[in-house]
């Protein structure tokens, strides 16, 4: 790998490595341990392993497509990009605002985010798109996950 590799490599690192950080920033915190929960939510140590998975898993992605096209498709990066906002959005959301009923808006849209990159990437370098199924299925279920929390918790959202 020579030098600008490397340096694109590392953008891709640092730009999740931002999105991951306002999961530190906006912490779940005492709100999030008084709400009514599905049975079936995942334990709370799974979720830092997880989204570092997931992460880590994003910035290949990325810098797998990077490698293929360069900036010959702003489309690729422009959606990429933009799911990295919503992805820190829904952080601010939910466990800043706690706003379960935007957060759920801001998901959706992140999903449909993932699934155009998905799309797109495919057509660019499909191992990239193999490397987002996770994400997408992770955010399916934090959908979901969203979904139901509000549901169970009209009464707590504020005004």
């Amino acid at each position: 790998m020579d030098q600008p590799d490397w340096i694109a490599l590392a953008v891709f690192v640092g730009l999740n490595l931002a999105t991951a950080s306002s999961g530190s920033v906006f912490k779940p915190g005492a709100w999030y341990a008084g709400l009514s929960k599905p049975s079936w939510t995942p334990p709370n140590l799974a979720f830092p392993i997880v989204w570092s998975l997931l992460f880590a898993m994003n910035a290949a992605a990325g810098w797998l497509v990077w490698e293929a096209v360069g900036t010959t498709s702003p489309l690729a990066f422009g959606l990429y990009v933009g799911s990295l906002m919503l992805n820190a959005g829904w952080s601010w959301l939910f466990f800043g605002r706690r706003r379960m009923d935007l957060a759920l808006v801001n998901v959706a849209l992140l999903w449909l985010s993932l699934v155009a990159i998905i799309a797109v990437f495919w057509g660019l370098r499909p191992l990239a798109a193999l490397l987002l199924i996770p994400y997408l299925t992770w955010v399916t279920i934090a959908s979901a996950l969203n979904l139901r929390m509000l549901q169970l918790n009209r009464v707590t959202q504020p005004n």
